[in-house]
């Protein structure tokens, strides 16, 4: 099945033509086009003096890049947030080079690539001999796969592996699998030695177009999630697409829920062409324009943070929009049998209920976003068995609420969310009640 899917990913090169949606064009400060053309990088208006003839007539009409956008080989986005700035690699089969492709941002050094025990004994050898070969001395740290995982003990204790293992300021910190590690690794780099830097190298579709990109790390109290926590901007993101044909589909599924979300809170033409994209794993995966989906998503956060980059203004929390009851979910679940991009759907479900009630959204709207998640195989009703109660108990830790006072991401309409501070408790215990 491998192989099949591996044939059905089309890497002949595209002209992207004019995006009229403005996905990292139309002058966003956030962004900087490179692309990569028998080993050197150029940009996009070299390209076209570059580009073999025959070449531009070749059209790309699923998703619709930014402006002057053309693909030969890597594709790079620059992501600047104030004063961070560092590129996101995305195409097929990147991880084989990856030692390369971080010693054009780090001078050779110690470093610790940290993974778990799901996706370490699949990718971590053939990354650690890259690096190696790159003139790196890496340490793989493994830790148990899931959300257990991350905490601040566990944080803890790789520090003291790094330590042991002779990594100092100079080193770096490599972070290899989905949301959890990212978030655990970054977290680590953070605070080792007072900070050093951080690669990601996300495994699953959730982590590449959302928990990557933005500079929050952090780890889980018995309290919530991400209470601990700081920003610590990567050097390097590395998306490497092939790795998400080894993903069941339900994994797959889970970045569907945050690129509907992107869709809803930003992008109404996201949310269209998403409709006619099928919820298959491998006809997903077989769309010549997948890295190109996955580029869109990380533009579309990169905007939304590069207004607010330490989330103090209101217009991060945006990104936020079905978290708050999501994470109640994934906490009264005691983070097992749901996943945290299944709750976020559900939390969607619940917070488009609100939306209704304090924004005006229409219910056309509402029952095409529902629509939508159940195409691609997301969950919208809870169990009826399940503890409720306990999502009320989680709210009080929500990041969101300050002084006590509830502020809720509602949308009016697909394409745009706001920050609400006219949702009350009952507002929110209704919408749980309808899942």
């Amino acid at each position: 099945m491998q192989a099949s899917a591996a044939a059905m990913l089309d890497g002949s090169p595209v002209d992207f033509g004019a995006s009229e949606t403005g996905g990292g064009g139309g002058g966003s400060s956030a962004m900087v086009y490179l692309h990569r053309i028998e080993g050197c990088l150029v940009n996009s208006e070299c390209f076209r003096e570059l580009a073999p003839k025959g070449l531009a007539s070749r059209r790309f009409s699923f998703f619709q890049p930014a402006k002057n956008q053309y693909r030969l080989g890597v594709t790079s986005t620059e992501i600047s947030t104030g004063g961070n700035s560092y590129p996101v690699l995305i195409d097929s089969g990147v991880l084989a080079t990856a030692g390369d492709r971080i010693r054009e941002k780090l001078a050779p050094a110690r470093c610790a690539t940290i993974s778990d025990t799901n996706v370490g004994p699949r990718f971590a050898v053939p990354i650690q001999k890259s690096l190696r070969a790159a003139g790196f001395e890496p340490t793989l740290i493994t830790v148990q796969a899931g959300e257990q995982s991350k905490m601040l003990e566990q944080a803890g204790a790789i520090c003291e592996q790094m330590l042991e293992a002779g990594l100092d300021r100079q080193s770096f910190v490599i972070g290899l699998g989905g949301g959890v590690i990212g978030d655990l690794s970054g977290f680590v780099a953070a605070i080792f030695e007072r900070g050093i830097p951080h690669v990601q190298i996300p495994t699953t579709l959730l982590a590449m177009v959302d928990s990557s990109i933005g500079g929050k790390t952090g780890v889980n109290t018995r309290a919530g999630k991400n209470l601990i926590g700081a920003f610590h901007h990567p050097m390097l993101v590395i998306d490497d697409v092939d790795v998400l044909k080894t993903l069941p589909e339900r994994e797959l599924s889970q970045g569907f829920a945050e690129i509907i979300k992107h869709g809803i809170i930003a992008d109404a033409n996201l949310f269209r062409n998403l409709n006619e994209m099928s919820g298959d794993k491998l006809d997903c995966l077989k769309q010549s324009s997948f890295p190109e989906l996955i580029r869109q998503n990380v533009e579309i956060k990169a905007r939304i943070i590069a207004k607010d980059e330490s989330d103090r203004k209101g217009e991060r929390a945006s990104l936020n929009f079905g978290h708050t009851i999501g994470h109640g979910i994934e906490r009264a679940s005691n983070y097992h049998g749901i996943s945290h991009g299944e709750a976020v759907s559900l939390g969607i479900v619940a917070a488009c209920e609100i939306s209704m009630k304090k924004s005006g959204l229409p219910s056309s709207d509402r029952n095409a976003i529902v629509d939508l998640l159940s195409k691609f195989n997301l969950p919208t009703k809870l169990p009826a068995s399940f503890p409720r109660q306990r999502i009320f108990e989680a709210l009080k830790f929500d990041k969101k609420f300050e002084h006590g006072q509830i502020r809720f991401v509602v949308t009016p309409k697909i394409g745009s969310a706001y920050l609400s501070t006219d949702v009350t408790v009952e507002d929110i215990r209704e919408a749980v009640k309808i899942l």
